[in-house]
């Protein structure tokens, strides 16, 4: 349970910044509000890694360069399509940074990283690809509803496709990582 709950406490700070946005744009419909939420939650998680000395991850970065340009270009539009094509185009680039191998072993405890360094790459892909479904997802939501419905559909789609990865990625790693300690302690 403590690996679980680390592993959730990282993705839940990467995406954080995003996650408040979405929160905030989909509760008062405010964009300056959501915007500015967004970009205050993602400098202050920065500003404090730094200020204490901790690595930024590309992740951290890229989460935070995302919602900073893309609240500008929305404050210099002020187009809804734009608002809500935008998601795309931070998944696309969040899922070109998960192409990176291993991006995910900032993610795992030293055992996982031991003994299946191969899954740990290979749900790495998986990730990457979740987000190039949900980019793809978000095009199609973005020209066949409304600003409330596509708000609604992508606040729950978002977290909840995430979440339903992880609670299978978890116990798949967990459950394979024990077969292959227990086959060396066997072999040994």
């Amino acid at each position: 349970m403590q690996h679980f709950l680390s592993a959730a406490g990282f993705l839940i700070e990467d995406f954080a910044g995003t996650l408040l946005f979405l929160a905030v744009f989909a509760l008062t419909h405010d964009m300056a509000w959501a915007v500015a939420a967004g970009v205050a939650l993602g400098v202050a998680q920065v500003g404090w890694r730094l200020a204490r000395k901790r690595g930024v991850d590309a992740l951290q970065w890229v989460s935070l360069g995302l919602v900073v340009t893309a609240s500008f270009a929305s404050f210099m539009t002020n187009d809804p399509r734009f608002v809500m094509l935008k998601p795309s185009a931070i998944y696309l680039i969040i899922g070109g940074v998960m192409l990176k191998r291993n991006w995910m072993a900032r993610y795992m405890p030293p055992v996982a990283r031991e003994r299946i360094p191969d899954l740990v790459i290979l749900f790495g892909y998986v990730w990457a690809g979740l987000m190039f479904a949900s980019a793809a997802l978000n095009v199609v939501l973005a020209f066949t509803l409304t600003p409330g419905q596509w708000t609604l559909a992508m606040a729950v789609w978002g977290p909840c496709s995430k979440l339903a990865l992880f609670l299978v990625q978890f116990p798949v790693m967990k459950l394979i990582g024990r077969r292959r300690s227990l086959r060396s302690l066997v072999a040994a």
